[in-house]
């Protein structure tokens, strides 16, 4: 899949920059200045994934963020001149799913790029297709998720989060195998990252968060005894 890349960045050196790696990589690329104008665009057209800087006049990226997880859960990569672990984990509360710090280099947004499209959407050869697990109910294939029949709405990350926990269901998995998996090897944020996932994760299966327990000193597994 190619999809649309929006990128939003006040700095249009940057943007063309990035733009032209993302072209030769057979994506359509659209840019937007500043975040006023990315919430309009992403309400205008169908756009697959975000690159979002955070430094931007007009509304800034948190901002920008905050309010388009009110009408999409695309992926996004946040583009900030701050590299505290206070303001990654921040990013990832508001549904961030990639991090990278400038300055950072076209070729390596680029390959990030081509490495969040692959994840969110390409189904993986175990899929888990469509299944109920005591009324949680998971497409894989069309990405939903419902909770006894009414709809829960999940960022990619933390579908891809909930279908890895049911492929492995029944099996304890730690913090750094959970998160390989789901962020990818290259990927040197701290284990916290996995917590707070799994918090927000458990907080829109509602009635169902039971079937994600945690075991106390080793990780997190999915578990259900009555499966369809």
């Amino acid at each position: 899949m190619n999809g649309t890349i929006l990128i939003v960045d006040d700095e249009e050196r940057l943007r063309n920059l990035i733009e032209a790696y993302l072209r030769k990589d057979g994506y359509n690329v659209i840019q937007a200045e500043n975040g006023a104008d990315a919430i309009k665009t992403l309400k205008r057209n169908q756009v697959h994934l975000v690159v979002l800087d955070v430094m931007m006049p007009v509304m800034d990226g948190w901002a920008v963020l905050n309010e388009m997880r009110k009408f999409t859960d695309i992926p996004v990569i946040m583009l900030t001149a701050k590299s505290e672990d206070e303001d990654k984990l921040l990013g990832f509360e508001f549904g961030t799913d990639v991090y990278l710090t400038k300055p950072v280099s076209p070729k390596i947004v680029s390959a990030n790029v081509k490495a969040l499209m692959k994840r969110t959407y390409h189904i993986q050869n175990n899929s888990i297709k469509r299944s109920d697990f005591d009324g949680l109910y998971i497409d894989e294939e069309s990405h939903r998720v419902t909770v006894n029949e009414s709809e829960v709405y999940l960022s990619p990350k933390e579908f891809e989060l909930l279908s890895y926990l049911v492929r492995n269901r029944g099996i304890v998995l730690n913090r750094e195998k959970i998160l390989d998996a789901v962020w990818g090897i290259d990927y040197y944020g701290e284990l916290r990252t996995v917590d707070t996932h799994v918090k927000r994760l458990r907080e829109k299966l509602g009635e169902k968060a039971y079937l994600i327990s945690t075991v106390r000193g080793s990780g997190y597994k999915f578990e259900v005894k009555n499966e369809v």
